[in-house]
């Protein structure tokens, strides 16, 4: 690839330092991500330019007009503290003709309402728990006659498991009313109830716009849960090192998947992916429950790719190192400028 200015889109709060050097592992963690793609990206030979977003597109209007990228690598996520919000600026990049990585705003509002997207995909007769929607504020004294306990209480927008802990999976009208208004004191959003599917957590990475490229399929595992405890991806499990080593948390290819399921896997993800017109680079977030039923959880459009997380990791498990995995999202933006031009 010859070299490109890149401008990296991030979080105000999030623009990396050029040099880590000497710092610790928790001072670094909040923008491991911002920091692995720039430092990636200037490893690759490109000229890099981070930018810092959180209320006001002007800073974003000027460095296009300055910098004039070729291409900006998005890793923002909200705007205005609002995450669905993320999307209206991958719009604006779309209406002053700038390519850049990840996902479509279409594709970004679809996925990012897990309800909505469960709706879309249950409708296409791929397999998705049932649920229900408590909207923001309202108050919950009994669940829906058509949902059986147990069930998981989550918001409906947010992402990266917030909100999400052990005490979100509830049994009783009594529980489900206490998590209910924990949730929108706390989060705030518009909540999803779902029947909870016990078993395997699988998560597909895939890469593409027409033609799609799928990741190994990889699974996230709690080697010293307790016995009482729900098999999910708490926010604790996913973020917080001391936990992970105190409860055994590994995410990695998964192991003893029949040669059947995952092709099953491989062509759901390609399925979803394209009902609900992502691009770019996603992950797709699967149950696998004890009858061997495949059950879709949620699709996240631009994920994490830090260096060591699950999709980097997955993409060099298929054969695409770290620094090579971004010139290919690179790539895949530029390719989708270059057919709408």
């Amino acid at each position: 690839m010859r070299k490109k200015r890149v401008l990296v889109l991030v979080h105000a709060d999030l623009v990396p330092p050029d040099d880590i050097a000497g710092k610790a592992e928790e001072e670094t963690i909040e923008y491991k991500t911002e920091y692995d793609v720039v430092t990636g990206l200037r490893e690759q030979g490109h000229e890099v330019k981070p930018l810092g977003l959180y209320d006001d597109l002007a800073p974003l209007r000027s460095a296009v007009a300055d910098f004039k990228p070729h291409i900006v690598f998005n890793l923002l996520e909200e705007f205005h503290g609002e995450p669905m919000l993320d999307q209206n600026v991958v719009s604006f990049l779309e209406l002053v003709r700038v390519p850049y990585t990840g996902c479509n705003p279409r594709g970004l509002m679809l996925a990012r309402d897990k309800a909505l997207s469960k709706k879309i995909l249950h409708y296409h007769r791929i397999r998705v728990p049932r649920f229900a929607v408590v909207p923001a504020g309202r108050k919950l004294t009994r669940k829906p006659a058509r949902l059986d306990y147990p069930l998981i209480v989550k918001s409906q927008v947010e992402e990266a498991s917030i909100g999400l802990a052990e005490a979100s999976i509830v049994y009783s009208d009594e529980k489900l009313a206490e998590r209910v208004a924990f949730m929108h004191a706390n989060v705030g959003t518009n909540l999803i109830l779902e029947q909870y599917v016990d078993g395997r957590e699988l998560y597909v990475g895939v890469l593409g716009h027409t033609r799609l490229q799928t990741l190994p399929v990889w699974e996230l595992e709690i080697r010293n849960r307790r016995a009482d405890a729900p098999m999910i991806a708490t926010r604790r499990a996913k973020w917080n090192r001391k936990y992970q080593a105190l409860r055994g948390v590994e995410i990695g290819r998964a192991r003893d998947l029949p040669p059947e399921l995952e092709r099953l896997l491989v062509k759901t993800t390609k399925r979803i992916y394209r009902t609900l017109q992502l691009s770019g680079y996603a992950r797709v977030d699967f149950r696998l429950d004890d009858e061997g039923q495949v059950y879709f959880l949620e699709a996240n459009p631009n994920p994490d790719i830090g260096y060591g997380e699950e999709f980097a990791e997955a993409a060099e498990a298929a054969g695409l190192d770290y620094g090579p995995l971004l010139d290919r999202l690179i790539a895949i933006g530029l390719r989708k400028r270059a057919r709408l031009a």
